[in-house]
């Protein structure tokens, strides 16, 4: 499929062509009589040959153009009539504009847990490290990419950054590879692509399955619903295969393919699932045809100037960890893993409780079903269960579809949300907690309602000062009469239980770090930015240590 200029443009350079072959006169009506009619004639048919090649030539380009998936053609087609001035080309680009999987890396929700490259101006910046420019070029050297790895002071820069200015969200990572990297290293060689695409999921999400940007992109390879379901995967009440590590890995493999069979070049493929084809396809122009990454670099959008960098600094500090010192954390997932077919559905929780897996365990491995439900009553799904398991689960398969079927999925169990279900509270009146997790678009009114309780009651039970809550905040609702006895208004407001806390004078907190805190999960926690944090604190980067006493601005 072709946009619409280019289609117009052809056809009229084609007609035009037919116009001139068709009026050029038959042998021997314009020649004869000339002693060189021949030699005139040989001239003639070769402008002619050459026209045509011209023409199969001009097709033959605009038709490889077009042989990327339809979903790129069919963005581009709907933003035809848009045009844009040369001074916001780069500002100019949106979901709308670019193709379905527009996804800035650095720009993601704080779910992606990226404050810490947020802290960094990357475009202006300049790290000083105690390894040499030669060491690094030596190590890239010995790395041996199929994948071309530039080097220079912007690459520089992200190799630093990676391997030296965030150690703690190394750790996370490298432990969470042990898992991850031999299903995206089985998925790539399955279409003979490069092995080290696998680290763009580093950048993509930080490795986080479930990850959300702020442009609506989920999972571990932030696909748009749209570039999703083009993939085939499968988005439904039940089920979001973008967040199944297995199937979203196996579409974006699927993705790059087809980029590189545009572009030729693998770090414009790279690039492209960044920003998109389209933009890809305007720095390439802008740049007058070259098609590599450091002519097109300052006609990319600005965000994804600093996509393949960051690659090759994530490859770098993965490939030499142990030389950098960074001990990968404990993975939280299994070592060994069993499947299961599940043909009728079947609920996170009658597994937790005939089986004993808990319910973190399962949505962990399996977070594609978004409401712990598997809806095999429709088709055949997998199920991934710690190997540890295996037996206990064979063991109660049979009545594993039929335990408390009723409660499980009674209409009113099945809620929008995921919450998690706690033991009944010790207060002796037989009631039972609920712990909530706040999401996007939640307030205390909409949980009140939702649990038949008041806002009175829920700021009562969470030692909450305001009605402001913030995502990831867990909430205790306590039913059927089980919450404790009101308590003197002295005690710790919860976060100051939690995390010994104290106010502070100025309206602020003072928080005292602990091992494996970091400035994003400090943000996180009391619902402020990296920046205020640093601001309050005078910090001039993101490194913390251990009994350092932080101010915590009010939010």
């Amino acid at each position: 499929m072709l946009r619409k200029h280019h289609r117009n443009w052809l056809g009229g350079l084609v007609a035009a062509c037919m116009a001139f072959l068709v009026a050029v006169p038959a042998e021997g009506q314009i020649f004869r009589g000339k002693k060189n009619d021949r030699e005139e004639r040989a001239q003639m048919q070769e402008k002619i040959d050459s026209l045509y090649r011209e023409i199969a030539r001009l097709q033959m380009n605009l038709a490889s153009r077009d042989s990327i998936v339809a979903e790129i053609a069919e963005i581009l087609e709907e933003n035809d009539d848009r045009s844009y001035p040369d001074s916001l080309l780069e500002k100019e680009y949106s979901p709308e504009v670019t193709d379905s999987l527009m996804n800035v890396w650095y720009q993601q929700n704080k779910q992606l847990d990226n404050d810490e490259l947020d802290a960094y101006n990357m475009d202006s910046i300049h790290f000083t490290s105690s390894v040499s420019d030669s060491v690094l070029l030596g190590r890239l050297e010995r790395m041996n990419s199929f994948i071309t790895l530039p080097f220079n002071q912007t690459v520089r820069n992200y190799i630093v950054l990676y391997s030296e200015k965030m150690p703690a969200k190394m750790k996370s990572m490298l432990g969470l590879c042990e898992y991850y990297m031999p299903i995206f290293e089985e998925t790539f060689n399955k279409y003979n692509l490069p092995d080290e695409l696998k680290y763009m999921a580093i950048i993509e999400s930080a490795l986080n399955p479930t990850a959300v940007s702020r442009v609506g992109a989920k999972g571990m390879w932030q696909f748009m619903l749209r570039s999703a379901k083009l993939y085939g995967l499968e988005i439904n009440s039940y089920v979001d295969e973008r967040l199944d590590p297995f199937k979203s890995a196996d579409a974006a493999a699927r993705y790059l393919e087809d980029s590189y069979k545009m572009f030729g070049d693998w770090s414009l493929a790279i690039s492209s699932y960044n920003c998109g084809a389209g933009n890809v396809n305007k720095a390439i122009r802008r740049c007058g045809g070259k098609r590599d990454f450091w002519s097109v670099y300052d006609y990319l959008p600005r965000e994804t100037r600093g996509y393949m960098p960051a690659f090759v600094g994530a490859m770098y500090a993965i490939n030499y960890s142990k030389e950098l010192g960074l001990v990968p954390d404990s993975s939280p997932l299994p070592a060994q893993v069993d499947t299961f077919l599940i043909r009728k559905n079947l609920h996170f929780g009658q597994i937790h409780e005939l089986v004993g897996i808990p319910i973190e365990v399962l949505e962990s491995m399996n977070p594609q079903y978004i409401r712990d439900i598997i809806p095999g009553n429709s088709k055949e799904y997998i199920l991934r269960i710690p190997y540890s398991y295996s037996g206990e689960f064979i063991a109660h398969e049979d009545s594993l579809y039929t335990y408390k079927k009723d409660f499980y999925f009674d209409p009113q169990t099945l809620t929008p949300s995921k919450t998690t279900r706690s033991t009944p509270a010790a207060s002796g009146n037989g009631g039972g907690t609920i712990v909530y997790k706040v999401k996007s678009g939640d307030s205390l009114g909409k949980i009140a309602k939702k649990y038949h309780v008041t806002v009175k009651q829920l700021k009562q039970w969470n030692k909450l000062r305001s009605d402001v809550v913030r995502i990831g905040q867990r909430i205790t609702i306590y039913t059927d009469g089980g919450a404790p006895a009101a308590s003197a208004s002295t005690a710790k407001p919860a976060a100051q239980q939690a995390q010994g806390t104290a106010p502070a004078s100025g309206g602020s907190t003072s928080y005292t770090v602990k091992k494996g805190d970091t400035l994003s999960s400090i943000a996180r926690e009391y619902g402020v930015s990296v920046q205020a944090i640093m601001k309050e604190n005078n910090l001039n980067g993101s490194n913390i240590q251990v009994g350092k006493t932080l101010r915590i601005p009010a939010r």
